[in-house]
């Protein structure tokens, strides 16, 4: 058997055809390096005086993108040149296509939906990786996004992939500062006044701790009396921390005030229910005084 021909083939297509695979890896690679410098470059222009973690959630973000929209266009260019080198006739299939492409493109309309709602999302900066958003109806982190879709982990670990189209409603938690927002309870007989300059300093106490300093942008402190409830007095609170951090600086909050309220001797009620069967003590008394 003369293997001739195909050696011959093999040396210049074959050839041709590492080649093409070898540039394509080489590509992706530069893509990884190169598209977050200059993304990071391009951004911290734009985002002049924004915080250090705002500018880093948009490079992250908009550097994935770009690789991945980058590397499907490099392995569609890669795959046609292949097929050319295989001397594969495409002129048929891709006329065939044509026509499927038609049947195929009222289906997927849901898709061109996801596709133009993510350039939206993405151009308009609604959110990015590492954000903590509530979009479609469920809470979470955002951990990676694209033109199609986007992806959350919610606090039970569960992640959810959700069709860019079928977010109308984006709301972010994290967008360059969070906020610390909480009632405390306390009883009807407490001084006010009293309570608020303690919740004020355990606050202010707080927000110059070292340990804590750096997640608070601004102290917590009482925002007014929220609310004049069955069993004590709501007081709302409220302060500025760095993003992904109102949460554990509200738990810090609440453990502080729990121990000083302690030893101030400031009561924080819980919900309890008299109960009287027919007449109350009051009226039963007075009926027998009256005997």
């Amino acid at each position: 058997m003369d293997w001739t021909p195909f050696v011959n083939w093999l040396i210049e297509h074959g050839t041709r055809i590492l080649l093409i695979i070898v540039a394509s890896v080489a590509i992706y690679y530069i893509l990884r390096h190169f598209v977050p410098i200059m993304v990071k470059r391009t951004i911290s222009r734009a985002m002049v005086g924004k915080p250090k973690t705002a500018i880093k959630k948009r490079t992250t973000t908009l550097s994935n993108v770009f690789i991945e929209t980058g590397m499907v266009f490099v392995g569609i260019v890669a795959i046609f040149m292949i097929i050319s080198e295989l001397d594969i006739n495409i002129a048929p299939a891709l006329a065939g296509l044509g026509v499927a492409g038609i049947a195929i493109g009222f289906g997927a309309q849901s898709l061109v939906k996801d596709l133009f709602n993510g350039v939206l999302i993405l151009l308009e900066n609604h959110y990015g990786i590492g954000d903590y958003v509530h979009i479609a109806g469920i809470d979470g982190l955002v951990e990676d996004i694209s033109l199609r879709r986007t992806v959350l982990r919610d606090l039970d670990g569960m992640v959810h992939s959700i069709p860019n189209g079928e977010i109308s409603v984006a709301s972010n938690y994290t967008k360059e500062w969070s906020r610390a927002n909480l009632n405390i309870s306390v009883g009807y007989g407490e001084d006010l006044d009293r309570v608020i300059e303690v919740i004020n300093r355990v606050g202010k106490e707080m927000a110059e701790d070292p340990d804590w300093a750096p997640r608070i942008l601004k102290a917590p402190q009482t925002l007014r009396v929220d609310n004049l409830g069955d069993s004590g007095i709501d007081i709302k609170i409220v302060g500025e921390t760095k993003p992904l951090a109102q949460w554990e600086v509200m738990g810090e909050l609440r453990l502080r005030l729990k121990k000083v309220f302690d030893e101030e001797g400031i009561e924080i009620p819980w919900p309890h229910t008299k109960v009287f069967f027919g007449n109350s003590p009051e009226t039963t008394t007075k009926r027998l005084i009256g005997k």
